[in-house]
């Protein structure tokens, strides 16, 4: 396979001003972004997914690049990050799972700036509309309770059965007044993941 062929982009800001009548100043902000791609395997089995694997990576640089932008900020700014992605009809889990893990989370983290820590992820098979939560935690260490959180996205006309959404998301912040505890993000040390 030599090109991914996406059908289609889709990139969403979410900024909350407003939380139970409180100011949120700054306002928290999240992005997604989110490929409407071609199955290359839909239809059949394949022992072998290569192809999937490469995508994912071709992806994780995409999205992520893409995701950030969004949020207009600097890579090293991004606090949250996650992946997803939802497989038509005529595919399987394995394929998503082939897209996410492998190979997505290196060039992701190079566009966030490091990522010590797990990108947390979510799949699931669906059709056209078919809502996806995509999981948040904090890039640097997973104990920041503040940054434990989702983002639902979703592609009105996607996926098709012989196509794949994928999505990443990024935040600059953490939940609207978060407060139940756990590791500050001025605590963070970020050298194994989790603190």
């Amino acid at each position: 396979m030599d090109t991914t062929r996406i059908r289609k982009l889709v990139t969403i800001v979410e900024e909350t001003r407003i939380e139970i009548g409180k100011d949120i100043d700054p306002p928290t902000r999240r992005s997604a972004a989110l490929a409407v791609i071609e199955n290359p395997y839909a239809d059949r089995y394949q022992v072998d997914l290569e192809d999937l694997m490469r995508i994912g990576e071709e992806l994780g640089s995409l999205l992520g690049e893409r995701a950030v932008r969004a949020l207009g900020i600097e890579a090293a700014a991004v606090e949250s990050y996650g992946k997803a992605a939802i497989v038509g009809e005529s595919g399987e889990l394995e394929h998503a799972a082939a897209i996410l893990h492998p190979r997505l989370g290196k060039p992701l983290r190079k566009a966030v700036q490091k990522g010590a820590a797990l990108v947390p992820s979510s799949k699931k098979m669906g059709g056209p509309g078919t809502q996806i939560d995509v999981p948040l935690g904090h890039k640097d260490a997973a104990f920041v309770r503040s940054h434990f959180d989702a983002m639902e996205v979703r592609v009105s006309d996607a996926p098709r059965r012989n196509e794949i959404v994928v999505a990443v998301a990024v935040t600059d912040s953490g939940r609207p007044l978060a407060r139940v505890g756990g590791l500050t993000t001025d605590e963070v040390i970020g050298e194994d993941g989790l603190r």
